[in-house]
């Protein structure tokens, strides 16, 4: 593939600019980056995504259950539910990712969402991380709305 088609692929990624997804008030982004423990009988989740790969493309996420939400570079949710396996898909075009947590009653897991390279479009992983990493990320990335 010629040089300037090359070019010109990648700056029609980039012409959206950074992707632009629906942000929560800055009270919620402030409470779930304190990291309280979770209301009595839950558990809580926080997915994120950081880095600047695909950065003018949101990631969809869906939690098993309904509840879903776009994540940009540097963006972050969280939830709280019922103990148990939660399921966590992820969704960039057409290529789909996914990973099982499982939610302790009590406490808080930490999932990266991230970009990775395919062939020829983009795809999606999702992947548990200590909770160091996850809450480290956290506080750098702005928390997004849930759907």
């Amino acid at each position: 593939m010629p040089l300037i088609r090359k070019a010109l692929i990648a700056v029609a990624l980039l012409l959206p600019g950074c992707a632009q997804v629906p942000m929560a008030d800055l009270q919620a982004d402030q409470m779930a980056k304190a990291f309280p423990p979770p209301e009595p009988g839950k558990g809580a989740l926080y997915v994120y995504r950081t880095g600047l790969m695909g950065i003018a493309r949101p990631i969809d996420v869906q939690i098993v259950g309904g509840r879903t939400a776009q994540l940009a570079s540097n963006t972050f949710l969280r939830l709280e539910g019922p103990p148990g396996p939660i399921e966590v898909d992820c969704k960039v075009g057409d290529k789909t990712g996914g990973g099982q947590v499982e939610i302790a009653e009590g406490r808080s897991r930490y999932v990266e969402v991230s970009m990775k390279i395919g062939a020829l479009m983009p795809g999606c992983e999702v992947a548990e991380v200590p909770p160091e990493q996850g809450q480290s990320a956290v506080r750098g990335s702005k928390r997004v709305a849930v759907q």
